[in-house]
Formats: C-alpha cells, sequence, structure tokens
C-alpha cells in the first residue's frame, strides 16, 4: 500500500521550493509568452490572418501552452530530484520507508502541479492578446495533466541521470525547445510545402501540439487518437525506465 504521508511530505517539500521562488517562476513565463504574442501576432499574424478558420492569435495559444509546459515540467522535475543526489539527501530517502511510487508521486506530482499553475497563468495571459474559446474542456485538462506528468517523469529521469546542471539543460535546451518550436506551435503542418510537411510528421512535438489544438478549436493536423496513444506510450515508458532506475539503483546509490 501507499504512504500517503509519505508522499505528501515529498510533495509538500517540492512545492514549498516553488514558492520561495514563485516571483521568479511566474514572471518569466508571463513575460516570454507576452513577447510571443507581441511579435508573432503583430508580424506573422498581420500576413496570416486566420488558419483553418481560427484567428492566428487564438491559433498559436495550444502551441505556446505546450511550450510552457514540456520545458516547465521537465525543467522542474529534473531540478527536484537532482538536488538530493547533489546535496547527498538521496541516501536518507533512499533509506527511509518511501517506495518508487510514493517518491514518484512526490515529486512528479510537485512538478506536474507547477506546471498547471503556469499552464493556468498562461491561459490567463493570452487572454489579455486574444479572444479564444476551448470547444472540449475537459479533454483540454485531461489531456493537459497527462502531458504535464509524462514529462515530469522525463525530467525525473533527466535529473537521475545528469551529473552537473550543464546536463539538467542539456535536454531541454537542445531537444525539447527546438523540436517545439519545429512542431506546429506557430503554423500548420499543412501550411509546408513538400516534402516538408512529411518529414514533419516525423516530429513527435507535432503530435502533442496537435492533440492539444483538437482540444480547443476541434481540428487538429493528425488523429486526436494517434496523438493520445503516442502521449500514453510515452508515460508507460518513462515509468518503465524509472522503475528500472529504482530496482538497479542506475546513478542513486552511486
Amino acid at each position: 500500500m501507499i504512504n500517503w504521508r509519505s508522499t505528501l511530505a515529498i510533495y509538500r517539500n517540492e512545492l514549498s521550493r516553488f514558492r520561495r521562488t514563485v516571483f521568479g517562476s511566474i514572471v518569466s513565463p508571463v513575460l516570454t509568452t507576452s513577447l510571443y504574442f507581441i511579435v508573432f501576432g503583430a508580424a506573422i499574424g498581420g500576413r496570416i490572418n486566420e488558419v483553418g478558420g481560427v484567428g492566428y492569435g487564438a491559433f498559436i495559444v495550444p502551441g505556446l501552452l505546450m511550450l510552457t509546459l514540456l520545458s516547465e515540467s521537465t525543467s522542474n522535475a529534473s531540478f527536484g530530484i537532482y538536488m538530493p543526489k547533489f546535496t547527498g539527501a538521496i541516501y536518507e530517502l533512499l533509506s527511509a520507508p518511501v517506495g518508487v511510487a510514493e517518491t514518484l508521486l512526490g515529486f512528479v506530482g510537485a512538478a506536474a502541479t507547477k506546471s498547471l499553475i503556469l499552464a493556468a497563468i498562461i491561459l490567463g495571459t493570452a487572454l489579455l492578446f486574444v479572444d479564444y474559446t476551448i470547444a472540449h474542456p475537459v479533454f483540454a485538462l485531461v489531456y493537459i495533466m497527462l502531458v504535464a506528468a509524462s514529462f515530469s517523469l522525463l525530467g525525473f529521469i533527466l535529473g537521475v541521470w545528469a551529473e552537473g546542471f550543464e546536463k539538467l539543460q542539456m535536454v531541454p535546451l537542445l531537444i525539447l525547445t527546438p523540436l517545439t518550436f519545429l512542431g506546429g506551435t506557430f503554423y500548420s503542418i499543412d501550411m509546408l510545402p513538400s516534402p516538408w510537411d512529411k518529414i514533419a510528421l516525423a516530429n513527435p512535438i507535432v503530435y502533442l501540439v496537435n492533440g492539444l489544438r483538437w482540444t480547443f478549436y476541434g481540428q487538429s493536423d493528425v488523429s486526436i487518437g494517434v496523438s493520445l496513444g503516442l502521449t500514453l506510450a510515452f508515460l508507460a515508458i518513462c515509468v518503465a525506465v524509472i522503475a528500472v532506475i529504482f530496482r538497479t539503483g542506475w546513478r542513486l546509490r552511486t
């Protein structure tokens, strides 16, 4: 059975770190989102009025939300587990009567919660610039939670793997961010000339962005079933990798 007291202790400890840096954690995404709307909304939106019947400013809202979700979920979770390794507190955690489930629910749950808070702030910020609607709000909430949990698990794996602060930022900055920008955040895949429209489908972020865009506007460049299936598969793979990490002690006990 899950030790909920241990889970809650880890969860609260991680959230307390977020509260101590809440000003910087909130100001940075809000400022970045505002700049995206100002730059892309003014520069590109002036030439592209609508995409698939949706105003360009509203069209990029799901993409910007996904950009924040991926980066923040991964960074929060990786930093959360890396710091106990860096300070040596990880050994206290490993020797305590805390199982894998409690550890994951605590660290990953806190990272996902932070991302959901920022997602709500991003959606509120977007309303200052454009009017948008959410066609399937329940599906949108579930999908956002699923993505936040999946990439928080990825961040947990990266935090265990990293041997320094540089490696913590390597994957988010050099892989996730470029793939997100090339994943249809600011445009539709159908707008790309051949063969780039087909090549773009090899980018997994395309399916995440379009899955979220479907929950907003009921339209997508790819099947929502494929998007959901790939997200669930990614979640399962991350859980399996973490199970192996705890069973073998890889990068935790050394």
